[in-house]
């Protein structure tokens, strides 16, 4: 009898203890991060590429097909792309989300389901199944690619109906994924007992509050954290947050400091001084929206005078990724093949958008560009001219001979007296579009041209 009660009793004290704070302690789980899973992912980034010394392809763009079949596409790309001198894939959230099978992943539920569970309508993801994510991520490195995770921490969705006491109506902010991890309830969202609010609510999605211990610990801070998982377990060697105009700088900040790892937020300003203060205080680099707006001015507006305008590469290029189109944003259509041309030659880490490369733009003027930058596009920037129509800049060579891009955005030839840093050299344009080989003056002085519509990038020959 004693035994048979001091069985009763140690059942309740386990169930007294099967808090929300600790409900995995009791959990068997085969996912969890293992000896042999940190091993392997340990090994497989000792032989990637130095992420920013080439460029990085958005893996995907908004809308990609349904029907779990993204992640075989992206698979049967990487090594392509790492030949052509991607150094890293961004691929969009990968975890289920509240539409299940139809999301791109931006309305997330449980950040531990990567399409094994049934919940939310369906098994896989939109863009697959765990098994194919992890097939990616291990071929990706196969490939020395480097693999950036976005990251959606600011809000989320498909929460059942709760009462809150915070606020005295109901809301959806019970969340009780299959995964059985990061559990949530009311006081995990804004407003609660601790905060209010934050710095920013997206949409009617509910508001994660990241001044919770609780919360930070399953974000950051524990050992299976959705940051160590992605990690350690899953392979992901670097973060995209997506709208971190959502919630404090010092979340990315905790986030990059617990686990390492390229970071950038996407801070959606087209001020380079705000976009220069986020970077600095959450200590991770920045998408570029400043460059990326003087660019829409500059070739859909006819003014590449909008090029000499404030960015964040030419305030702080160790932060800046620049880029020309993304899923959420695609205003360049015209001389969008010159803003490529613009992002590939000058400072910064640029980023690919998938269609661009894959679809709509020509495959073999990217990859053209794709090489000047990773094997001309050195050193410092010199801006030598710009007009309406006329934009022409030097790199000035690190551990290269540096270039000459001349960007032409009228409807006629151009020629243009410059100086570069070359005396008595021959030099040639790396793209084709242009037959001269000049020789550079003793004093460095030369005549290069440009196409109509078109650019040029000159180097030694």
């Amino acid at each position: 009898m004693k035994t048979l009660i001091k069985f009763f009793v140690i059942l309740l004290l386990i169930n007294y203890s099967c808090s929300k704070n600790d409900t995995d302690a009791i959990i068997i789980d085969n996912e969890t991060s293992s000896e042999n899973d940190s091993e392997r992912n340990l090994k497989a980034r000792q032989s990637l590429k130095p992420i920013g010394t080439g460029v990085m392809m958005q893996a995907f763009y908004w809308d990609v097909p349904a029907g779990g079949t993204w992640w075989e596409k992206v698979e049967s790309k990487v090594q392509s792309w790492s030949d052509a001198g991607i150094d890293a894939i961004w691929l969009p959230p990968v975890s289920k989300a509240q539409n299940g099978a139809f999301s791109m992943g931006y309305d997330p539920f449980d950040y531990y389901d990567f399409g094994q569970y049934d919940q939310m309508g369906s098994v896989e993801t939109r863009f697959g199944s765990k098994t194919e994510l992890e097939s990616l991520v291990s071929k990706a490195h196969n490939a020395k690619l480097s693999v950036i995770a976005d990251i959606v921490i600011n809000h989320n969705s498909g929460g059942s109906l709760e009462d809150n006491p915070y606020t005295g109506t109901p809301y959806y902010t019970d969340f009780n994924p299959k995964s059985g991890k990061f559990l949530r309830s009311n006081s995990d969202f804004h407003p609660n007992a601790n905060c209010n609010s934050d710095s920013g609510v997206f949409g009617g999605f509910p508001d994660l509050s990241h001044c919770q211990p609780y919360v930070q610990d399953w974000l950051w801070k524990r050992s299976n954290s959705v940051a160590k998982y992605y990690k350690n377990v899953m392979g992901f060697d670097g973060w995209r947050f997506d709208y971190v105009k959502g919630f404090a700088p010092w979340v990315v900040r905790e986030w990059k400091n617990a686990v390492g790892g390229f970071s950038v937020g996407e801070y959606w300003d087209g001020n380079a001084g705000t976009l220069d203060w986020w970077s600095g205080e959450a200590q991770v680099s920045a998408f570029d929206f400043a460059c990326y707006y003087r660019m829409r001015d500059a070739f859909q507006g006819n003014n590449l005078n909008r090029l000499n305008d404030d960015m964040l590469w030419k305030r702080n290029s160790s932060k800046a990724v620049t880029f020309v189109a993304n899923h959420d944003t695609d205003e360049i259509y015209n001389g969008k093949l010159l803003a490529y041309a613009y992002i590939l030659t000058h400072e910064g880490y640029p980023t690919i958008f998938y269609r661009d490369y894959e679809e709509w733009l020509s495959k073999t003027k990217l990859k053209n560009l794709i090489w000047i930058h990773n094997n001309l596009a050195g050193g410092s920037t010199s801006i030598l001219h710009v007009d309406n129509d006329e934009y022409v800049a030097r790199r000035n060579g690190h551990n290269n001979s540096g270039l000459v891009v001349y960007i032409n955005n009228s409807n006629s030839w151009k020629e243009r007296w410059i100086e570069t840093n070359w005396s008595n050299t021959r030099i040639k344009d790396y793209t084709g579009n242009s037959n001269w080989q000049p020789v550079t003056q003793g004093g460095k002085w030369v005549k290069i041209q440009a196409p109509p519509k078109s650019y040029t990038v000159w180097s030694p020959k």
